[in-house]
């Protein structure tokens, strides 16, 4: 069994929280019909704000306590559209009122999928494409990669060269070595069967230990463990594998999520309004969510600068 240590910077240190698998069927979350398998991005937000005051209805001790919401990559769609969600019921009454202080996002999607627009000057500023490519795609492409007509070959000729230049750099973090998928649901270890299978998975896995992603796979081995499962509460029978990246609730044939809300930018805008505080931070070496795309709509707030950027 792979073991953890104990990061002493950690949220928990300082902070009561909790830690929700939303949407519907990621990480260990179910529903009890079909009918709440099927949801647009506004109902599984509003499952939250459900869940969030039934969850103090059972723990009236944590009512007092100031409360943010938090999320990273894709869920900087859905944090702000929460926000709201929780701001709108307390303004109409809803019992328990939640002590909502704000916000934080990390590297988070805001205009999906206008985000990709900013992978080419991401990539171009961190010197992984040429000058050269870089100047033809500006002038063929003109800053559109995300639906480029089909009658524009100069932009695709260039676009399909900087996908091909690109295709071995590690996304998530660009300075880290290539690794493959290892969410592909091809690529899934059949996490049933003897304890022996397990063993011999993990110490192949300890033997190719070389990517840093590969705590991904000893994570999806540890939370598919039964016993791990049995001290986490999971309910058996409720899933068939633990998988990081559920990534069919919205490809596919069988998807059952629905995108309505492509740009998040004004409900940042009223939540600022409103007084709520938020924290949005980005790093730098982020393919996936460019900085750039963080600077570019927190810019279009048109808000003055109180404290400048420190040394």
């Amino acid at each position: 069994m792979p073991s953890f240590v104990l990061n002493p910077h950690a949220w928990t240190k300082i902070a009561n929280i909790i830690f929700l698998d939303q949407p519907v069927n990621t990480g260990f979350s179910y529903a009890t019909n079909s009918v709440a398998y099927k949801y647009t991005d506004v109902q599984e937000c509003e499952y939250v704000d459900e869940f969030l005051r039934k969850w103090l209805n059972d723990h009236p001790q944590f009512i007092s306590n100031p409360f943010y919401v938090s999320g990273n990559s894709y869920a900087g769609m859905d944090i702000p559209i929460i926000t709201q969600l929780i701001s709108n019921g307390n303004i109409a009454g809803k019992e328990p009122l939640v002590n909502l202080q704000g916000y934080l996002i990390g590297n988070g999607v805001t205009i999906y999928p206008q985000d990709e627009n900013y992978h080419i000057v991401f990539c171009h500023g961190m010197g992984l494409i040429s000058d050269e490519l870089y100047k033809s795609l500006e002038k063929n492409c003109r800053g559109e990669y995300t639906s480029i007509h089909p009658n524009n070959t100069r932009c695709a000729n260039d676009f399909r060269n900087f996908k091909q230049m690109t295709r071995n750099i590690n996304v998530e973090h660009v300075l880290k070595p290539f690794c493959t998928n290892d969410d592909d649901p091809k690529k899934i270890y059949q996490m049933t069967g003897e304890r022996r299978l397990l063993d011999d998975k993990l110490i192949s896995l300890q033997r190719e230990d070389k990517c840093d992603s590969d705590w991904r796979k000893h994570m999806r081995y540890w939370a598919n463990d039964p016993e791990v499962q049995e001290a986490l509460h999971v309910r058996k029978g409720i899933i068939e594998s633990w998988i990081k990246c559920r990534r069919d609730i919205s490809e596919g044939p069988h998807h059952n999520y629905t995108l309505t809300v492509h740009n998040v930018v004004p409900y940042h805008a009223n939540l600022s309004t409103k007084g709520y505080r938020s924290l949005i931070y980005s790093g730098d070496h982020d393919y996936m969510v460019p900085f750039q795309e963080t600077q570019t709509w927190i810019k279009s707030l048109n808000y003055s600068i109180d404290d400048d950027w420190r040394q």
